[in-house]
C-alpha cells in the first residue's frame, strides 16, 4: 500500500502562484510515476501532469504548459506542482495519484480557488 497526501492548496487572485505538494509513504519502493489531476465543480476529473520517478519523463497538458511545472524529490518521496499565472479556470480540487505495483493510489485532494 502507498499513502498519498496533498497539500498547498488555497485561494489566490488571478495571476498568483501556488505550489502543491504530494507526499507518498508506505511501499514507495515500487513507485514509478506520480500524476496530478484536477476536478472542477460539475466536471470530471482530468489529467494535468505526470512525472516519472525513475527518469526525466514528464507529461503536461497544453493548457497549463508554461505556467505549471511538475518536479520531484525522490529522497523525500515528494512531488510538486508549481502553478504560476493562475487563472480562474484553474479553480478545482487537485488530486495526486501515485502509480506503484500496477496500482493507482489517490490522495484526498486539495482545493485551489482562483478568484478576484
Amino acid at each position: 500500500q502507498v499513502q498519498v497526501v496533498e497539500s498547498g492548496g488555497g485561494s489566490v487572485q488571478p495571476g498568483g502562484s501556488l505550489r502543491l505538494s504530494c507526499a507518498a509513504s508506505g511501499r514507495v519502493d515500487g513507485l514509478y510515476a506520480v500524476s496530478w489531476y484536477r476536478q472542477a465543480p460539475g466536471n470530471a476529473r482530468k489529467f494535468v501532469a505526470r512525472i516519472s520517478t525513475t527518469d526525466d519523463d514528464i507529461i503536461i497538458i497544453d493548457s497549463v504548459k508554461g505556467r505549471f511545472t511538475i518536479s520531484r524529490d525522490n529522497a523525500k518521496n515528494m512531488v510538486y506542482l508549481q502553478m504560476n499565472s493562475l487563472k480562474p479556470e484553474d479553480t478545482a480540487v487537485y488530486y495526486c495519484k501515485a502509480a506503484a505495483y500496477n496500482n493507482d493510489y489517490w490522495g484526498q485532494g486539495t482545493q485551489v480557488t482562483v478568484s478576484s
